[in-house]
């Protein structure tokens, strides 16, 4: 259960009526997760909205969503109101949060218009689809599977994610700001990006639209490029 402070922020924040209400007159279905999440989807809404802060994250791996939870607890993430949001829930209520989420699954949203030429959503999708060997840059479809929509257990979807975010992401990697468990792959990957590879990726990603019935695979069929700390399994590793 939330700590007390963060359970009455809450519902501050969401019921503003009935934080100022008798005890009696709250019902224990105010105490359902779905009502304390609320904190979350007041930001993270299902529906997209194209925001460089907050990404949709329903239909994530669980996996995924709850490393990001303990990413974020544990400082290797830094935005300081999910730090605080989180700071003192326990991995069994985070992992909670990330089931629930995971389960959710609205429908995808349109693509994003975007200003890039010709040649940088060629380079885009070059780079999603069939990487850069000369600068050992796997491809996004290595790992986060054929059809972009994450891999079960720890592995997100790329598609729906606003461009700026994947901009801010990639860039965070690249400086250093954004850390995962080590070995952090992420991090190897956007090191070898230039910042016109970040912007085409992000750019070409951002005009693409996931399939309504697109899942998480359950499994990848072939090894990993790479060696993910987050990841359960992974074990190949890029040259450096």
């Amino acid at each position: 259960m939330l700590p007390h402070s963060l359970s009455m922020l809450a519902l501050a924040l969401v019921l503003p009526g009935m934080a100022l209400a008798a005890p009696d007159a709250i019902s224990a279905s105010h105490d359902s997760l779905e009502q304390r999440i609320k904190a979350c989807t007041s930001c993270h809404a299902q529906e997209e909205k194209h925001d460089a802060f907050f990404p949709r994250i329903a239909g994530k791996p669980a996996g995924y969503l709850y490393n990001q939870l303990l990413n974020f607890r544990e400082g290797r993430r830094q935005y300081p109101l999910m730090n605080y949001m989180v700071e003192h829930l326990s991995d069994d209520y985070l992992r909670e949060i990330a089931e629930y989420f995971a389960a959710q699954h609205p429908a995808p949203p349109p693509a994003q218009p975007s200003g890039a030429g010709a040649v940088a959503l060629a380079r885009g999708q070059q780079l999603v689809l069939r990487g850069d060997a000369g600068k050992k840059i796997p491809a996004c479809i290595a790992c986060h599977g054929q059809q972009l929509a994450g891999v079960a257990p720890a592995i997100p979807g790329l598609l729906g994610l606003p461009r700026d975010y994947i901009n801010a992401q990639l860039g965070a990697w690249k400086n250093g700001i954004r850390r995962a468990h080590a070995p952090d792959c992420m991090a190897q990957v956007a090191q070898r990006l230039s910042d016109a590879d970040v912007g085409a990726v992000s750019a070409w990603l951002g005009t693409q639209v996931p399939s309504a019935d697109a899942r998480p695979a359950s499994s990848i069929t072939v090894s990993l490029p790479l060696h993910c700390g987050g990841v359960p399994g992974s074990s190949a590793q890029v040259a450096p």
